[in-house]
């Protein structure tokens, strides 16, 4: 029997494992490998040409006419851009969802679902359709332009086709990725805990820094990965919001495979960010591990 055990759990996991492999795992090593490879004349990459790591290398330096290297920050500008887009999408997230996440906990069963499925609708509409509906909404001819120019006193403020626009948009798009997270720990909140502290001398500041926010906390880290990772990859909310104006790494990959039919390069972006994303999924873990070894 206890040789059996071994087997009898390699075929369970064995299916499981293939489909990983074939699903995740191959296509990552072909985007590798493409991003090694040259760019071909009539298709996107040429399959015969030598690897090597000057696609990585263009990320950062550019070729001048005599051959010498110089360096070149535009596409660490559109990194950066990507990165301080996405990290602020999920703290505004954060500072909304948790307080949204805490009422509806404290709803009535039936009242409570209500608000779960008010969450959930958008998640039945397309997502380019969405951003199309904020282009209505944020026209310079809108409503909300219209009241936002009315009481700023400095002058006209344009909504649409820059970096605010895209930030309202990814947080309306990935906002109830943090409120369901931060909703499943709330829900199960031990409303005595909050009692208790205000018993012992705690007002609403020193009960929400001690005792909310750490029992939120894997609700924060859960929903802050799923709000983070897509946003550093979105390219339609960039496209629509931001007007071509304000590119993402997303928008940057879309290009390089569609009319610029570089694949290697694409497929090199590709990597870069991938392994960034991974980079902050290690330090949410390490952080995590050390987190709870302190306590």
């Amino acid at each position: 029997m206890s040789g059996t055990a071994p087997l009898r759990r390699a075929g369970l996991v064995g299916p499981a494992l293939v489909t990983v492999l074939v699903l995740v795992g191959v296509p990552l090593c072909i985007m590798v490998w493409v991003s090694l490879l040259g760019r071909g004349t009539t298709i996107g990459v040429d399959w015969q040409s030598v690897p090597s790591l000057a696609n990585y290398a263009r990320l950062i330096w550019e070729e001048d006419f005599d051959g010498t290297l110089l360096f070149n920050p535009t596409y660490l500008s559109i990194l950066w851009r990507s990165v301080w887009q996405a990290a602020a999408t999920t703290a505004i997230c954060v500072l909304v969802g948790l307080p949204v996440a805490l009422w509806m906990a404290s709803l009535p069963r039936g009242l409570r679902n209500v608000v779960i499925l008010l969450v959930t609708i958008p998640f039945w509409t397309n997502l380019l359709v969405r951003n199309y509906a904020w282009l209505i909404i944020l026209r310079e001819d809108g409503a909300v332009s219209w009241a936002v120019n009315a009481l700023w006193p400095f002058g006209p403020v344009q909504l649409l086709y820059n970096d605010t626009a895209i930030l309202i948009g990814l947080v309306y798009s990935f906002l109830p990725f943090m409120i369901l997270p931060l909703y499943a720990v709330f829900e199960k909140f031990d409303w005595r805990l909050l009692e208790a502290a205000y018993d012992l001398g705690a007002n609403r500041w020193r009960a929400l820094r001690r005792v909310i926010i750490p029992l939120a906390m894997p609700g924060i880290i859960a929903g802050s990965m799923l709000v983070f990772i897509p946003s550093l990859g979105s390219f339609v909310t960039a496209a629509l919001l931001g007007g071509g104006k304000s590119m993402m790494m997303g928008n940057l990959i879309q290009m390089q495979f569609g009319q610029s039919r570089n694949w290697p390069f694409g497929a090199a972006i590709s990597v870069v960010l991938l392994a960034l994303m991974m980079l902050v999924l290690m330090g949410i873990a390490l952080w995590k591990k050390r987190a709870e070894q302190s306590t």
